[in-house]
């Protein structure tokens, strides 16, 4: 368990840089992160080191066999990621990145298992919140971008409703104030044709068909 958690409030439109760089240094040496994404916080790890992965499952009191999602900060970090990218996948982004959706690819065999939970497919969105958008540039590679609540609990709006048992496990907090809440991401297979809508969220179903 780590040490009692840093919590440094993080201005939503214009981070301080020192503060990213703070968080994305406990990133890189292993450590998980809390950080405020569009509509929720979330619960931030490096998606390619396993050990770090394994503290998130363990933090969220995850099952292992639910994949964890993961956020991106460019296109160009979707392709460590993903094994191809469809054309249906491509209209998806062009229409609704970033945030709104999150696209389910088959994964990069590359990729660590417990990411994937062995399912050989990977959950990826552009991250949309500045704050969210400026650690992954800063941290410079992918991260997990799983809600940051105990499984099974409700998401999140504001640092004051987090956990404690949660709250307990991770190493930085960027507390950017309450965020907007409401629908989550709309999660789309696009591995399969026609595409397969897992979970209805921010964008209906019916524009997802309409779009690819």
């Amino acid at each position: 368990m780590p040490d009692k958690p840093r919590s440094l409030s993080i201005d939503p439109q214009a981070p301080d840089d020192q503060l990213l760089s703070i968080t994305a240094g406990k990133l890189e040496k292993g450590g998980i992160v809390v950080f405020p994404t569009s509509s929720f916080y979330g619960l931030g790890a490096s998606a390619f080191k396993p050990d770090t992965l394994r503290r998130v499952y363990t933090a969220k009191r995850r099952p292992p066999g639910k994949p964890l999602l993961v956020l991106i900060a460019s296109m160009e970090q979707l392709s460590a990621l993903a094994k191809e990218v469809p054309k249906t996948a491509e209209q998806l982004i062009r229409a609704f990145w970033p945030g709104q959706v999150t696209l389910v690819f088959d994964a990069h065999p590359e990729l660590p298992a417990l990411l994937t939970a062995h399912s050989g497919k990977i959950g990826v969105r552009l991250a949309a919140h500045p704050v969210a958008v400026a650690l992954l540039q800063k941290f410079g590679g992918p991260i997990s971008g799983t809600s940051a609540n105990l499984s099974g609990a409700a998401a999140c709006t504001a640092v004051s409703e987090l956990d404690e048992r949660l709250k307990n496990e991770v190493d930085v907090i960027l507390d950017a104030g309450t965020l907007g809440g409401g629908f989550p991401s709309t999660v789309v297979d696009v591995t399969v044709e026609p595409v397969k809508v897992i979970r209805e969220g921010i964008i209906t179903a019916e524009q997802i068909r309409a779009t690819s």
